[in-house]
């Protein structure tokens, strides 16, 4: 049994990591209003975005066009977007495992980090890290994603690499944060939308649908990494939000059984004391 020094000294620490965790979570949760704010208010433009290109492009017939064919490349690029910090359950984890799990050969892989947490995981599992843009996933604003996007898109067209993928957690909502994984080059053609009504009428291109395509689909890809970018943003915070609370909980209980035991352990000091001094009374006599 822990002596009454050792669990007063173990109390006193966890209550020192308890306040620590909710002080945490009340930061998360401020951070998470203002973040959840901006995800839901561009969430509509980018998820429009999404289905106005795969309709598009469905109505489009024999169009020959670098952006939607591949270029010979067996490399894929996938744009890791994580955190830089932890603390936030298996938020980052869950990135990895994705990729990790996605059937995409690591050797042909090629990381575009955004956030260290994933970025240096999948380094030390034999991943190349192509580049490291950590420092936009702090504020996140649309000119770092057409940074971001510009940089694959010329690799793209450079034959560097094959694919493009952009790896994110969606926010659903406070409690739901969902790893997704999309394929952003070559532009694969929804097959909803390809077998819809809509999709008898050919769409009619002004000027050429070549070179409008090579306005809308950058301007598509860099959109939807931007969208990735702020999503993610809330993701980090709920899920942060919810390891504090956890901890936070955890710390209490561990707090209130740690009391008990400091009770205990301190009665049981107190009778020996006093049977000590009753043994020792009993035999001056």
């Amino acid at each position: 049994m822990a002596s009454i020094v050792d669990i007063k000294r173990r109390k006193a620490s966890i209550e020192s990591t308890g306040q620590i965790t909710k002080a945490m979570k009340l930061v998360s949760t401020v951070k998470l209003q203002r973040a959840r704010a901006r995800a839901e208010e561009s969430r509509t433009y980018f998820d429009k975005m999404y289905r106005t290109v795969s309709s598009i492009l469905a109505q489009s017939d024999n169009i020959d066009h670098p952006y939607l064919k591949s270029n010979g490349s067996q490399k894929k690029a996938v744009i890791a977007v994580s955190s830089n910090r932890g603390l936030a359950g298996g938020y980052n984890n869950n990135i990895v495992k994705m990729i990790r799990d996605s059937g995409l050969a690591r050797e042909d892989v090629m990381i575009y980090g955004v956030g260290h947490k994933a970025m240096d995981s999948l380094a030390n599992r034999g991943y190349h890290i192509v580049a490291d843009d950590s420092e936009m996933i702090d504020e996140p604003e649309y000119e770092d994603a057409v940074n971001l996007g510009n940089r694959v898109l010329k690799a793209f067209e450079d034959g560097e690499i094959g694919e493009i993928y952009l790896a994110y957690t969606n926010f659903k909502n406070t409690v739901v944060h969902e790893p997704t994984m999309i394929k952003l080059l070559p532009v694969e053609i929804d097959s909803k939308e390809k077998d819809g009504e809509d999709s008898k009428t050919l769409m009619n291109y002004e000027p050429e649908p070549e070179e409008a395509l090579s306005m809308l689909i950058p301007k598509y890809v860099c959109s939807l990494i931007f969208g990735a970018l702020v999503t993610s943003v809330a993701s980090e915070n709920g899920a942060r939000m919810q390891a504090m609370d956890s901890a936070t909980t955890n710390a209490e209980e561990l707090i209130d059984n740690l009391s008990l035991a400091y009770n205990r352990a301190r009665q049981g000091a107190i009778t020996q004391e006093l049977t000590e001094i009753i043994s020792g009374a009993e035999a001056l006599e």
